[in-house]
């Protein structure tokens, strides 16, 4: 296993988790196998995740009988399976969460997406399932919307580990991380224990260069003094993104202001790198893994992805390579007329209508299929 490129991402700094689950890899041992031989080091869950692994397989078909038997709505079905499944990933990676220290073996379970403009509503829904679940190395997915900070803020000051998702931009990354930073002021305050508290900030990729890799397109097609400039940038935004997104974590969290919360205990919030599969099939099937292995990070990836990188990738610590020159290569976006900014506010509100659209499905699949077995029960 040492020439397994997938073990070799620990020496450059980077863990990486696996954005899958379903009931079939937790108890085929796939799961643990995975961890021991490739090095995996987490795990992400999503409503979208949950629709297919429920809605296209029979796996959960007993269960949803049983429960729906006793009288359970779908969506309390929804909650226990999904529950359960986390529960048991969480206990396969508990070894490796307690031989970490805390910093590795997490599972990432995620609020209900229609509550993302809810901050009330995501804080009582993220304590709900930290209880309901019941371990110490599940993160709660909580969306980095405007709504989402204080909410952020409130279950870092509690306690609770936190994966903020559906993050696109830098300005809201900065205001990530600074929400983070005083929940754990917050905790310390409390006068509570800081080293079992972790956290990640969740940075889409791909979506990025699928939005604005044809706004390039168009510029390319036209004259103007920019055209070079913009052109080079093409399927690169994404990138540039995520090593600006590096260097402000470099700033925020190797300064003196957070040492002295680190020097009691408290971990900085690492940066992960999210929907890493190659939507561009002219694109190498690893780009978003190969351009950003860097230290203190984890990227977060899809089966094929993992099988891809596995077969033929090459790591090297190639994050910080030209990292103080990308916001610069970012800036001549906004002077070619495409607001970066802009695009990924567009990009939030998109990600969460697809998890709630996923959710949605899920819920529909959930009452088709116990009505299903309710006809055949009483025929």
């Amino acid at each position: 296993m040492k020439n397994n490129p997938l073990q070799q991402l620990q020496n450059f700094g980077q863990s990486f988790w696996l954005d899958y689950i379903r009931r079939d890899l937790l108890r085929s041992g796939e799961l643990k196998r995975m961890i021991n031989d490739d090095g995996l080091r987490g795990m992400t869950s999503n409503p979208s995740i949950f629709e297919k692994a429920i809605s296209e397989t029979t796996l959960y078909d007993a269960d949803i009988q049983k429960l729906s038997s006793e009288g359970m709505s779908p969506e309390k079905i929804y909650s226990i399976l999904t529950q359960q499944d986390v529960s048991e990933a969480a206990d396969e990676f508990r070894p490796l969460y307690d031989s970490s220290e805390a910093t590795a073996g997490y599972v990432s379970l995620e609020v209900n997406p229609n509550l993302a403009h809810d901050t009330k509503g995501t804080i009582n829904e993220a304590r709900a399932l930290w209880d309901a679940v019941n371990r110490p190395n599940i993160m709660i997915k909580v969306p980095a919307t405007i709504e989402g900070l204080p909410a952020i803020t409130q279950l870092i000051s509690e306690g609770i580990n936190v994966n903020v998702t559906l993050l696109f931009g830098l300005q809201r990354y900065r205001a990530v991380a600074q929400a983070y930073i005083k929940g754990m002021r917050e905790l310390q305050k409390k006068g509570k224990s800081m080293k079992s508290v972790f956290s990640v900030a969740s940075f889409f990729l791909s979506r990025i260069d699928v939005l604005i890799d044809p706004m390039i397109e168009k510029i390319e097609e036209e004259a103007g003094a920019n055209k070079a400039d913009v052109a080079s940038l093409h399927g690169e935004v994404a990138i540039l993104s995520a090593k600006a997104a590096y260097e402000i974590y470099s700033e925020i969290f190797g300064n003196s202001e957070f040492q002295a919360l680190k020097n009691l205990g408290a971990k900085p919030q690492q940066l992960l790198w999210a929907s890493t599969s190659t939507k561009d099939p002219t694109y190498s099937d690893v780009k978003y893994v190969e351009a950003l292995i860097g230290p203190d990070t984890v990227n977060t990836l899809p089966p094929e992805t993992i099988d891809a990188y596995r077969d033929h990738g090459k790591p090297e610590g190639r994050l910080v390579i030209d990292m103080k020159d990308a916001q610069k290569k970012l800036n001549s976006l906004q002077s070619a007329g495409i607001d970066l900014n802009a695009i990924t506010n567009q990009l939030e509100q998109e990600g969460v209508k697809k998890f709630i659209k996923a959710y949605d499905l899920l819920i529909n699949s959930l009452v088709e299929k116990t009505n299903t077995q309710s006809v055949k029960s009483s025929a």
